[in-house]
């Protein structure tokens, strides 16, 4: 790439941002906590906003909290401590709840909740009984027409397919223009050969109708895919705020880079400057003082494999995955490592091998204080 398109795409890139940047916020929660009947918290000190036109997924295992804070958003759950803002208007605080149907919120739920005895134009129109008949069927008729339902329309739930189904939810949900779309774990119920493409058909319809939209997931890769923010949360708090990339490259903490990926923690001892491991050095970039004990967060996609007789380290065992290898690596410490090669690299269980590791980012935490890191 030429030193003109470099500085191009440099400066395309800052006004994507700038763009961003300068979209108004459409929800907000600020400080917010939510606890259980027995006064445990459910969530605390959740603290995130969402732009106009923005995908949010919130992310972590069962019981972290994310479908609670969904709830919460959507005015189910009432708050203990902090607010939620909804285009500017104060909707739950401890002392304030506005009903759910007055959030103007829009929802889809694992299960869909479609009405049985009514059919598919009549399930996405049921929202507009207050519109004028012919304003009520021109928008249905658009949005069925926008999700590929047009054929289907005289069809009751039971005679479709689960894909089809969620496409009704969707529909009914987006055609009351809601101020934002809340969606909890919407892809569960399909196969796995249909989540891709309706994933890929879901992003596509929110960013087209420019669309706010909030979804619970505990699938990773569902959030880097559908999200252009995530929030992983963990024992109802909030670990990290941040794009799919920065979740990946440079989690914030141990948890958040061992849930959104295979990652291996190599320990470290800062000296003269950077960070010695049994694998190579490290940048300092964080500027650790020296004889810190630290440890290195590893992706298997840092690290590249080469048979060599002379080499200690050995192949544990091999996963075939498809478009690749997944190697577990044998040190002579007995840490181990993993390493993606590609599917027609095949070694044996045994062989020695040279490790060569080209780390994107250094991620470092220290040792003894592993939920509080620096890099």
């Amino acid at each position: 790439m030429s030193t003109g398109q470099q500085q191009r795409t440099l400066s395309d890139a800052a006004l994507r941002l700038a763009e961003e940047r300068s979209r108004p916020t459409v929800l907000e929660l600020r400080k917010v906590g939510c606890a259980y009947e027995k006064g445990r918290p459910a969530i605390a000190d959740m603290s995130f906003s969402v732009r106009e036109g923005e995908i949010l997924c919130l992310l972590g295992p069962s019981g972290c909290g994310k479908t609670t804070t969904l709830r919460a958003i959507a005015g189910f759950e009432p708050v203990s401590a902090g607010a939620i803002y909804l285009a500017g208007r104060l909707v739950s605080s401890p002392d304030t709840l506005v009903p759910t149907e007055q959030r103007h919120v829009g929802m889809v739920f694992q299960e869909y909740a479609l009405f049985p005895h009514l059919r598919v134009i009549e399930n996405v129109a049921f929202g507009l009984q207050h519109l004028p008949a012919d304003q009520r069927k021109a928008q249905v008729r658009t949005m069925l027409d926008m999700v590929g339902l047009t054929e289907l329309e005289r069809r009751y739930p039971h005679e479709l397919s689960g894909g089809q189904q969620q496409r009704v939810a969707l529909a009914r949900a987006l055609v009351q223009k809601p101020v934002v779309l809340l969606l909890d774990e919407p892809f569960s119920s399909l196969d796995p050969d249909m989540t891709g493409k309706m994933r890929e058909d879901l992003r596509d319809l929110l960013m087209h109708t420019k669309t706010t939209a909030v979804l619970v997931t505990h699938d990773h890769e569902e959030a880097f895919a559908m999200a252009d923010r995530i929030a992983v949360l963990n024992n109802g708090c909030l670990e990290q705020f941040d794009t799919p990339e920065a979740i990946y490259h440079t989690p914030a903490t141990p948890f958040v880079a061992d849930f959104v990926g295979q990652a291996d923690f190599i320990p470290g001892l800062v000296e003269n400057g950077t960070v010695m491991t049994e694998i190579g050095e490290f940048p300092n970039q964080v500027g650790y003082q020296e004889g810190t004990k630290v440890v290195v967060m590893i992706r298997p996609d840092d690290v590249h494999i080469e048979p060599s007789d002379h080499c200690t380290a050995r192949i544990l065992a091999r996963q075939f995955r498809g478009s690749e290898n997944l190697y577990t690596i044998g040190l002579p410490s007995g840490h181990v490592v993993h390493s993606s090669e590609s599917s027609t690299s095949v070694y044996p269980v045994g062989t020695p091998v040279e490790l060569q590791v080209i780390a994107t980012h250094t991620v470092l935490f220290e040792q003894d204080h592993p939920r509080k890191p620096k890099g």
